[in-house]
């Protein structure tokens, strides 16, 4: 007879990450797990409708100058569909020099900020404040910022929310080995 060991986090993304699978409202795993299993509970979808999480690149480490990337992009056809990773609530949409047009998200624990860079436009509900749900359109991929013209890609980067005053300076976290689902719109 083998014996097999599970430990608690494992059994709990488990369970949470099963009843995460329907379309039905998510509810926030629970905070006592590492930020790993919490990941791996929200069951990250791809941000961008059609792509698969196989289909990701990790570009994490790669260098953009004099600095670490910490984010991953992912190349899609400009004006493809770009969606909420997670159940959550949108912090801030906003353009500035490096992100162009960008999106700033958080999950339903606040525990995470899911950063959206170089989109083309907006969907048309998307604003502060607002309540989404993993799969929802809140833009759409292009090139603006700082990315190359004819390079259209969807910058996402995840941080880590230390300070609710200031969620935008949390360290980022690789997001490459968390996405569960495949970009689908609701």
């Amino acid at each position: 007879m083998h014996r097999i060991k599970f430990s608690l986090g494992a059994v709990l993304v488990a369970l949470l990450g099963a009843a995460a699978c329907g379309r039905g409202a998510e509810t926030a795993p629970s905070p006592r797990l590492s930020d790993a299993d919490y990941l791996r509970a929200l069951r990250l979808m791809v941000p961008v409708v059609g792509t698969h999480p196989e289909r990701v690149r990790d570009t994490y480490t790669a260098g953009r100058g004099s600095r670490v990337h910490e984010a991953v992009d992912i190349f899609a056809p400009r004006g493809t569909a770009v969606l909420a990773a997670v159940d959550g609530e949108l912090l801030r949409v906003t353009s500035n020099t490096l992100g162009g047009k960008t999106i700033y998200a958080t999950d339903r624990g606040r525990r995470f900020v899911y950063y959206y860079a170089h989109l083309d436009r907006y969907a048309d509900a998307t604003k502060v404040g607002a309540r989404v749900r993993k799969g929802d359109v809140i833009g759409y991929v292009g090139t603006t910022g700082n990315a190359p013209p004819n390079t259209p890609h969807l910058h996402f980067q995840v941080m880590r929310m230390i300070d609710s005053r200031r969620w935008w300076e949390g360290p980022p976290v690789n997001p490459s080995g968390y996405f569960a689902a495949a970009g689908t719109s609701r």
